[in-house]
């Protein structure tokens, strides 16, 4: 294996066919779409010189302001969320549920995470329909006597749905990626520590966050990632409406570019979203770097 490794032919032979498809697909889409940046047009019509254009719409447009509001509250919401429920599922699955009972609740937590996001879609706006006939949630409100709410027409309650259904889709996921992590807590410290007195709060706090922390790292980078450039279960749900109000940057950038055939600005609202994604990776990286030094 070492002389394998050593041999600066068998790594090119070994890793070029997978970096070329990497390349071609990831790398070069980026660049190219940079370019669109400093153009205007589209493929039918031809392509012209815009210089910075793009770039100064994208700070006067008022569009952008509410994509990028809306995004970074769902974002920040989902994050918090899918890792702070993920991880109490984990903690549940290990500490209080039996190995068998475990892995049946583990499966129908996860089952969400392979179902359509369409079909989770079409779901939950059944369960919030309130016209022609009120939904599953509506019934209950009347017979509580609360009367009917029309979830998905408002720009606020559509964005609790929003979050309920995403939440509800993507936490069996982060259960069982923090499970994973949590299994690898040797069983001897755990053991030690109960040994020397430590119960519940004290153990969880002193010996099982602290082991944690490099998955719930992994965790939040795959969340937030991942929320800040949400797109289907939102064009499913609501389409971005009512109006604007539920649109993320990500739709914003598709009807920009692919409905209204302007390439430019799409690739100016794309790299923004690039550019966000890696100055958020990086300040956890950093945070994370300045905890572990401390």
């Amino acid at each position: 294996m070492k002389s394998v490794l050593g041999d600066r032919r068998a790594i090119a032979i070994l890793l070029g066919p997978a970096l070329a498809v990497y390349t071609l697909v990831m790398v070069v889409p980026v660049f190219w779409s940079f370019g669109y940046t400093f153009v205007k047009g589209n493929p039918l019509e031809g392509f012209r010189f815009a210089g910075i254009d793009n770039f100064v719409r994208l700070f006067s447009d008022p569009d952008i302001g509410a994509a990028l509001g809306f995004t970074i509250k769902y974002a920040l919401i989902m994050t918090i969320g899918q890792v702070a429920v993920g991880y109490a599922l984990s903690l549940f699955y290990i500490f209080v549920l039996r190995r068998f009972t475990s892995a049946l609740i583990r499966t129908l937590v996860f089952f969400p995470v392979v179902v359509p996001t369409v079909a989770i879609a079409l779901l939950y706006q059944k369960i919030f329909q309130s016209a022609p006939r009120d939904g599953i949630v509506n019934e209950l409100l009347v017979n509580v006597g609360l009367g009917s709410v029309d979830w998905l027409g408002q720009s606020d309650t559509a964005f609790i749905v929003i979050i309920i259904m995403d939440l509800w889709r993507s936490v069996g996921f982060y259960a069982v990626l923090l499970f994973a992590g949590l299994l690898d807590i040797p069983d001897d410290i755990i053991e030690s520590a109960r040994i020397d007195g430590a119960r519940h709060w004290s153990l969880f706090r002193h010996i099982i966050l602290p082991l944690s922390l490099p998955i719930l790292l992994a965790a939040t980078i795959f969340s937030i990632n991942g929320t800040i450039k949400v797109f289907d279960s939102v064009l499913a749900l609501t389409g971005g409406g009512p109006g604007n109000s539920t649109t993320p940057l990500t739709m914003y950038m598709w009807r920009t570019a692919f409905a209204f055939s302007d390439y430019g600005y799409g690739s100016t609202i794309a790299l923004l979203l690039t550019i966000m994604c890696f100055l958020v990776t990086l300040f956890i990286f950093r945070s994370a770097r300045r905890d572990n030094t401390v």
